[in-house]
């Protein structure tokens, strides 16, 4: 899944990381001939990577970013209750993650973008990932709320 590069930083090896939109790091290192990537090694090159976008595999894989915590949650709905909002193809803003957590019964989870759809149930949550589209349809009877996750403070310090 392709996301902005937000800014560098060095590792504690001297290495380039780059931060994503999504709240992921990926290093980028230049080691020929294995890894070519001049541009990392100046102040200019790297400038110019800000804003464009760069694969991040752990968004493919649906992978919460480390050093994300719950800020809010939602009411519990059920299959009467769900806001025709969440009936509808919707996304989360930049750097917002959320979790379906389905308490009882089942949810349909889609990505039509990803042209994924997953089955939830109270052992198998939903990953949203930020800024992508989905929606969900009850399976018959369920009962489920939504957890939405961002960056800790004290992360976010460490990131800038």
């Amino acid at each position: 899944m392709r996301r902005s590069v937000t800014g560098f930083n060095l590792d504690e090896y001297g290495y380039w990381v780059a931060f994503l939109s999504c709240g992921h790091k990926q290093h980028v290192r230049h080691r020929p001939p294995f890894e070519e990537r001049p541009w990392v090694i100046s102040e200019t090159g790297r400038s110019e990577k800000l804003g464009k976008p760069v694969d991040c595999i752990r968004c493919d894989r649906f992978e919460m970013p480390d050093h994300f915590e719950g800020y809010r949650k939602t009411a519990e709905f059920n299959q009467r209750t769900i806001p025709e909002s969440l009936r509808r193809n919707h996304s989360t803003k930049s750097g917002i993650w959320a979790k379906i957590q389905v308490i009882e019964g089942k949810l349909n989870y889609r990505i039509d973008t990803l042209d994924a759809q997953f089955e939830l149930s109270p052992e198998q949550p939903g990953i949203v990932i930020p800024e992508t589209r989905h929606h969900v349809e009850p399976i018959g009877s369920v009962r489920f709320f939504v957890e939405f996750y961002k960056m800790a403070e004290k992360a976010s310090a460490n990131n800038r």
